[in-house]
């Protein structure tokens, strides 16, 4: 009898534990479609062309090649999304693109805009170099100055025929008024090819907007340049943890496995110190699972980093994320405190709340979908404090063939607050 009383009660703490779990997770908040995409350029659900992207003038005689176009970063600033299509195929008309939230009504297959024009992304005859046009852009960031900042790369990869058209470059653009402001070009001491800038990350105050500085990964040579805007300089500094983890280059997406050796690939500049006076700055390689921290205060110290390896032990191996948690981008929201990770093998968004200890049981997943969210490529944080990610199904873009009657490519949003909701990262 006291074996049954026994069990009786285990069972109903078991139904306590489980109505606890499950209204903990029902006040978490998965991210919310905002866009989604067939194809760029394909039809609307109401048989009408997107005049704006699809039918643009070619370049070079390319013919517009609606596959190549594969979304890849997002930004957004004031009702305007900054996406980013790198020219990794031909009959891309326009590398750096926008869509005016505030004119576009629905979901599905929103038009793009170029910007700040379709000129200005148009690539020469004969891919002739020009200092006034974009050729190729990953990921781009906007700043709480009202700039949008981008490397160009400078680099066509195309499969049969890549070449360097010209130097990579970092461009500046005023959102206020849509023009540039500043291009600098990436001099050939730093690299030799655009190929392998895959972001940047821009570490300025609200009131100080000249005394900027622009972090750039370069997964391919697993170097880290910084640009000082007040300097109109440029910097790089080389340490053994921008390299990839041989035993987590093996990826698994959409059941297509394959090898990636990508070093050094995003950063994320984390809360102000007051006792130090500095920020810490996270960074990752892609082929890892490991977060690295350094403070901002050395990336931005021109001199150590010409010194040689005087800043080696400035970099610190804060440890690993979990299993299967190689991510592309990541993203501080300074209000939560939580850093958050576009975790390319799961399909998911993770999460890591700063207050706590860098360890594999701290880190959470705010948005996993093994269907609609296959590759998310890039997580940002606007000035409003709103997360934005895209997802673009890439590997089976490059190793396979998409469904171009489905869904591919998505952009979702959330507040970050929200987002953690029911999540071991709500931790303070």
């Amino acid at each position: 009898m006291m074996t049954y009383h026994f069990h009786r009660a285990k069972l109903a703490l078991l139904a306590v534990v489980l109505i606890q779990f499950t209204v903990r997770c029902a006040v978490a908040d998965e991210l919310d479609l905002v866009y989604q995409w067939t194809q760029l350029g394909s039809e609307s659900e109401t048989g009408q062309r997107d005049i704006q992207f699809g039918t643009e003038t070619s370049n070079n005689g390319e013919q517009f090649n609606a596959y190549g176009n594969l979304p890849m970063g997002v930004s957004h600033h004031k009702g305007r999304l900054f996406v980013t299509v790198p020219r990794r195929r031909p009959g891309i008309p326009a590398t750096l693109a926008v869509i005016d939230m505030r004119s576009t009504t629905g979901v599905n297959n929103p038009p793009l805009d170029g910007y700040p024009n379709f000129l200005i992304n148009r690539l020469h005859p004969e891919y002739a170099a020009d200092s006034r046009r974009i050729v190729s852009v990953y990921r781009t960031k906007v700043d709480s100055c009202d700039r949008l900042w981008f490397v160009d790369t400078g680099y066509l990869e195309y499969p049969d025929n890549p070449r360097q058209v010209q130097r990579p470059s970092l461009w500046v653009m005023n959102l206020n008024t849509n023009r540039r402001v500043q291009r600098f070009e990436i001099p050939e001491e730093m690299v030799e090819f655009g190929y392998g800038i895959p972001s940047i990350t821009i570490d300025v105050e609200p009131d100080r907007c000249e005394d900027a500085y622009a972090y750039i990964p370069d997964y391919q040579w697993r170097n880290l340049y910084v640009y000082g805007l007040a300097q109109n300089r440029m910097w790089r500094f080389n340490h053994n943890f921008l390299s990839f983890e041989p035993r987590f280059g093996r990826f698994n997406v959409a059941g297509l496995q394959f090898v990636w050796n990508d070093g050094v690939f995003s950063l994320a500049i984390g809360r102000w110190d007051e006792i130090t006076k500095e920020r810490p700055v996270y960074l990752h390689a892609m082929a890892s699972i490991s977060e690295i921290v350094v403070p901002n205060s050395v990336l931005k110290n021109e001199t150590l980093a010409r010194s040689g390896e005087d800043y080696n032990e400035r970099f610190r191996h804060l440890g690993p994320r979990g299993p299967n948690t190689q991510a592309s981008g990541h993203a501080f929201d300074e209000k939560t405190g939580v850093l958050f990770y576009a975790e390319v093998n799961r399909n998911a968004i993770g999460c890591w709340n700063s207050a706590t200890e860098f360890h594999p049981e701290n880190h959470g997943i705010v948005h996993l979908d093994n269907k609609e969210m296959i590759y998310p490529a890039d997580v940002t944080i606007d000035n409003d404090g709103m997360m934005w990610v895209i997802s673009n199904r890439l590997p089976i873009w490059i190793y396979s063939r998409l469904n171009v009657n489905e869904y591919n490519y998505r952009i979702w949003r959330q507040m970050p607050a929200r987002a953690i909701n029911g999540t071991i990262c709500m931790r303070n």
